[in-house]
């Protein structure tokens, strides 16, 4: 089965991308006074451009990326070269026509530059390095750009670009099992039990029990308000320890709750447990979340459209939606504070 590709095309072509501005092209490509005294020891203009061009590309995009034998360079680089060496860049055939010398300054560079090869040891040590990473966030071209910076400042030669995807998945896998390590662990026997109730379908219904939690409010009326408690209700009941949300970043955790709202419930059935659980904990605490939020802006806005109507009410009308919203909420917290009692016991 071939591996699944965190890197898009465009991610690909721009890791490694040639600077198209005039900013980058100084930046990046402006010779220092050694670079011009090794420079200045090649034979002839064509050697010296060629010399100097290698030395850009070896600075950016790095190591590795290097200038191939049949290749030329583009314009803009050549032109910026040629400026600051005060020769005429059309010259750069002459150089062109010669691989073997090309490759020998390109050992030269290396060596002068103090560049080592991507070893066996380095791909252990930068996958460990970057598994920290992975665990804030899942994005596979933050992961490679880190690395392509750590391995320029450390003058290691940039790996093929399948080898870097291939570093960047690992730490991902291992980030992410440590993300799922971290929601799952504390969870208890019961825990388990109650998250995989949530799959089931709910009571007289076609729809699963999380599907019932996550939908949406409706329009502001106390029915709405009560399912919305009623919810509520249902979620503190699966008891799921709250110092959870500070476990994982956020990043990694909201991701997961989007997955978990995105996902049917016969797929999150099907998942293999340590995903699944972690998934379903990083839903809950974000259903949990949003409810509250939601019940909070229901009433605002109920109480909002009741004033707006009371303003032509007589008092006995007033009197009398006053004792039935009393009567509502002492019969909610009624039950909100048996539920808690029977908890206790």
């Amino acid at each position: 089965m071939p591996r699944r590709s965190i890197l898009s095309a465009a991610e690909r072509e721009g890791l490694v991308a040639f600077p198209d501005t005039e900013e980058e092209l100084i930046r990046h490509y402006t010779f220092s006074e050694p670079d011009m005294s090794t420079i200045r020891q090649r034979r002839g203009n064509h050697n010296r451009i060629g010399f100097a061009v290698q030395l850009c590309y070896l600075r950016y995009p790095g190591p590795g990326f290097g200038l191939s034998t049949d290749a030329a360079p583009p314009m803009p680089l050549l032109a910026i070269v040629g400026r600051q060496l005060h020769i005429d860049p059309n010259i750069w055939p002459q150089y062109a026509q010669r691989p073997e010398t090309r490759r020998e300054h390109l050992a030269e560079l290396q060596s002068w530059l103090g560049l080592t090869p991507f070893s066996i040891s380095d791909y252990r040590r930068v996958v460990y390095h970057l598994t920290d990473l992975a665990q804030q966030t899942d994005r596979g071209i933050v992961l490679a750009e880190t690395l392509v910076e750590m391995l320029r400042q450390q003058r290691i030669i940039l790996p093929a670009l399948d080898v870097i995807e291939r570093v960047c998945g690992e730490a991902l896998t291992r980030g992410t099992r440590q993300v799922y390590k971290a929601l799952t662990v504390p969870l208890a026997d019961h825990h388990r039990h109650a998250l995989d109730g949530v799959l089931a379908n709910r009571e007289g219904s076609q729809y699963s029990v999380l599907t019932w939690l996550r939908q949406s409010p409706g329009p502001p009326k106390p029915k709405h308000i009560l399912a919305h408690l009623e919810r509520l209700k249902i979620l503190r009941e699966l008891l799921v320890p709250d110092e959870l949300e500070h476990t994982v970043h956020q990043n990694r955790l909201l991701k997961l709750a989007r997955e978990g709202g995105q996902t049917t419930a016969q797929h999150l059935r099907d998942l293999e447990p340590a995903r699944r659980y972690a998934t379903l904990v990083a839903t809950i605490l974000d259903t949990r979340s949003t409810l509250i939020d939601e019940i909070i802006d229901l009433y605002d806005r109920f109480m909002g459209i009741r004033r707006d109507r009371q303003r032509g009410m007589s008092l006995g009308q007033l009197a009398r939606e006053h004792r039935a919203s009393r009567t509502t909420i002492h019969r909610v917290l009624h039950e909100h504070a048996s539920a808690s009692s029977e908890q206790v016991a």
